[in-house]
């Protein structure tokens, strides 16, 4: 029998190592509102019942932030955020961050600007648009500390449309599936050309059974060369390997 929102909430992140303030409840439960109320309308998620939704989707994203060690104040971009997964959870986890969500829907879009105002997020900002334009624009690109992305593409893809936002000094931290080893040879000539370089690999398993977690985050040493990203859809369809 499956536990409530709440309850799964509080048990998996004591499982993860994670506190959950009454706050960070509170506005989860705002989150889980939200997306069951628009869910079924935006194709926001396929996932259903309480428990299941609260580790695949908020849970999975604070693995992120106890991964990698996120820091007060960092400016953070989520790439093809869907539902809000993981910028919002980590925002919510830490009001300091600054947080840019980017999707090319635009029903997921208007579903993210209600939710940024429903849960009164202060230093959010919702952009439209793909990766590969947003990641040409002059107040965009090279503006963050960190890039994350959960599951979008391949790595070889998400290098090429996520490094070119990333300062020089900060990461970009895929969110992936126990087979990320796969990926990871032919990954590597798109990761460099984009001025990163592999940091590391940290494997989390998700409470009760529910699978295990790959953070992998890369490290931006050198400036992304201007003609990256290439095109909308030519990354997808042509990766650098």
């Amino acid at each position: 029998m499956q536990m409530e929102f709440r309850e799964a909430l509080v048990a998996g992140g004591q499982a993860l190592g994670v506190e959950m303030r009454q706050d960070m409840l509170d506005l989860f439960e705002l989150h889980y509102q939200a997306l069951m109320e628009c869910g079924r309308q935006t194709n926001l998620t396929s996932i259903e019942g309480a428990e299941t939704i609260a580790v695949k989707h908020f849970l999975d994203s604070l693995t992120c932030s106890k991964a990698i060690g996120i820091k007060d104040g960092w400016r953070i971009i989520d790439i093809g955020t869907g539902a809000g997964f993981p910028g919002v959870p980590l925002k919510v986890e830490m009001p300091s961050l600054a947080l840019t969500l980017v999707e090319s829907s635009q029903k997921r879009v208007r579903f993210l600007e209600l939710l940024v105002s429903k849960l009164g997020l202060s230093d959010a900002e919702v952009v439209w648009g793909r990766a590969e334009d947003v990641g040409r624009m002059e107040r965009h690109r090279e503006n963050y500390d960190l890039a994350v992305a959960r599951g979008v593409a391949e790595l070889a893809v998400l290098a090429e449309l996520c490094l070119p936002f990333v300062r020089v000094g900060g990461a970009f931290t895929a969110l992936k599936g126990p087979g990320v080893e796969r990926e990871l040879p032919k990954s590597m000539k798109s990761v460099e050309i984009m001025g990163g370089r592999m940091e590391k690999i940290v494997r989390m398993a998700l409470p009760w059974d529910y699978g295990e977690r790959c953070i992998v985050t890369i490290r931006k040493e050198a400036s992304t060369p201007e003609k990256y990203p290439r095109r909308p859809g030519i990354p997808g369809k042509r990766p650098i390997v």
